[in-house]
């Protein structure tokens, strides 16, 4: 598969959140993401329209946000895989950072990522020439970047709200963003991110039950020796999280 990489433990790109190899149980998680869900509808959309104010991004077009080498993969909700699928099935891959490993050595993953070109930065497979190819059908995170919302911790392992993506390392900011405006922005990011959370809770109550059914678990070495084996050019199975069920596709490094 050209633009895949090797799946890896990795909590967070900037546009996705939430891949983490996790010894906690299911429901456990389930809580967590279930108070962090309640955590976002209390946050005042008034305060994160202001933030976007003062912020006073302008986007310049220098494409810096379609690059994996900027940005890490772009995950993508559950319907804008449905938009590629109808425009091109091919720029879809399996998000890395799978979540699960069962004892047959099956990946779990919660969604899909886009592919990437085969060139150094890495460059989104819809971008062409500087510019997006579909922009007039770009997806929910392409759309409300550079903003966001949601907790993480910062360097001294504080967990706060985190608002704002690659401040100062792109753009310009300078613009004057009226409040009609700036209350559209946050209404949007916070709708992306509810979107996003509950396609994760779905995701593990899916796997919850699944395991379950299919008298399944996880396995941490199995899952450490199959990307072991991954690298160095063994195919692996990958099942997808998408509409409810599970899609499968088999993986190896080009």
């Amino acid at each position: 598969m050209p633009g895949t990489r090797p799946l890896t433990s990795c909590r967070t790109s900037t546009k996705k959140r939430g891949a983490t190899i996790s010894l906690t149980p299911i429901p456990l998680r389930i809580i967590a993401l279930t108070q962090e869900r309640n955590s976002l509808f209390e946050y005042p959309l008034e305060r994160l329209a202001g933030i976007i104010r003062d912020i006073g991004f302008r986007c310049t077009s220098c494409a810096k946000c379609c690059t994996r080498s900027f940005n890490g993969h772009v995950f993508l909700l559950d319907r804008d895989v449905r938009e590629v699928k109808e425009i091109e099935p091919e720029a879809l891959e399996p998000a890395p950072g799978p979540e699960f490993c069962d004892q047959n050595g099956v990946f779990y993953v919660s969604g899909y990522a886009l592919r990437v070109q085969d060139d150094e930065a890495g460059s989104c497979w819809f971008l062409q020439d500087g510019r997006c190819r579909i922009y007039d059908r770009r997806f929910a995170i392409c759309r409300i970047y550079p903003y966001m919302l949601h907790r993480e911790p910062d360097q001294e392992g504080v967990v706060d709200w985190r608002q704002f993506s690659g401040l100062e390392h792109h753009g310009e900011y300078d613009a004057e963003i009226p409040d009609e405006e700036s209350m559209t922005i946050a209404r949007e990011v916070k709708e992306y991110e509810n979107a996003f959370l509950m396609q994760e809770i779905r995701f593990l109550e899916y796997i919850q039950d699944y395991f379950t059914k299919n008298k399944l678990r996880h396995v941490q070495k199995i899952y450490d020796d199959r990307l072991r084996a991954f690298r160095k050019g063994a195919e692996i199975t990958v099942k997808v999280f998408f509409d409810d069920s599970l899609e499968e596709h088999r993986l190896r490094l080009p």
